[in-house]
């Protein structure tokens, strides 16, 4: 097992460079955190990411369980994804657009 110790003396400069995978992985995860909501089944899995100068910009597809308060619910994830994504990376989230897509009923309901 390789250990490695950090040396404060040390006068080597590095870069952290993030994939926008991972960055959609994090936002993947704090949506999945916000009861009553999930990402639409496609194959972009309803995220959208720009990276701009004063940051990340999120374009987000969800569908939301019946009775839940959607205005309260977008809320939720904006908070989510701008504290998961600004915790774990170095980027700072500029705007969180949440697109409502579709409502998910309960399967004894009548419409």
């Amino acid at each position: 097992m390789a250990h490695i110790r950090h040396d404060p003396t040390s006068t080597q400069k590095g870069k952290i460079s993030y994939n926008s995978n991972i960055v959609s992985g994090i936002v993947a995860l704090a949506i999945s955190e916000v009861d009553g909501v999930s990402l639409l089944n496609t194959k972009n899995k309803g995220i959208k990411l720009s990276f701009d100068k004063q940051g990340i910009i999120a374009d987000i597809s969800v569908k939301v369980d019946y009775s839940y308060n959607v205005p309260s619910l977008a809320f939720r994830i904006q908070q989510s994804i701008k504290h998961n994504v600004e915790s774990m990376t170095k980027y700072k989230v500029d705007k969180v657009d949440v697109h409502i897509q579709d409502v998910n009923f309960p399967a004894d309901s009548v419409i």
